[in-house]
């Protein structure tokens, strides 16, 4: 077996590692400056407060405006991705357990608080989903157990 000799310059190497450092570092800053997370406007403002005031009517405690808008922005963010879908209710199944993970997880009678806020997220964030996820939460038993 052989081995390849050498035949490019240091130079040349050390000019091709610093081109290709400038190059990713120009890629971060236009990441960083195109990143869209979700923007506070005026909607997600006002959504933020609609489900702000929707939660205190219900006893609940609410997070912060920024904290929503931050989350939720104007289309509700993950909470709005299809939440009928199976994959989706089997996650929300899944944070409605014992916290066990593996063998030792299992259903339980989850907070009616919980599915609550649910509720509250996808009928002021996506409505036309609502009435699909209530029939959906219709048959899950929940109570109060949190107190």
């Amino acid at each position: 077996m052989s081995t390849a000799t050498e035949t490019s310059e240091p130079r040349h190497r050390t000019m091709l590692y610093i081109g290709a450092a400038v190059v990713v570092a120009i890629l971060m800053i236009i990441g960083l400056i195109a990143f869209s997370s979700a923007r506070s406007t005026k909607q997600a403002e006002d959504k933020a407060n609609q489900l702000i005031a929707a939660l205190q009517s219900s006893g609940s405690r609410a997070p912060s405006q920024e904290q929503i808008v931050r989350v939720l922005g104007e289309d509700g963010g993950a909470t709005c991705t299809d939440p009928n879908e199976a994959l989706t209710r089997g996650i929300f199944l899944s944070q409605l357990a014992n916290g066990a993970a593996g063998p030792g997880i299992r259903p339980v009678i989850a907070d009616s608080e919980i599915v609550r806020g649910q509720l509250l997220i996808i009928k002021i964030y996506c409505p036309d989903e609502l009435e699909d996820f209530q029939n959906f939460v219709d048959d899950l038993k929940t109570d109060d157990v949190a107190g």
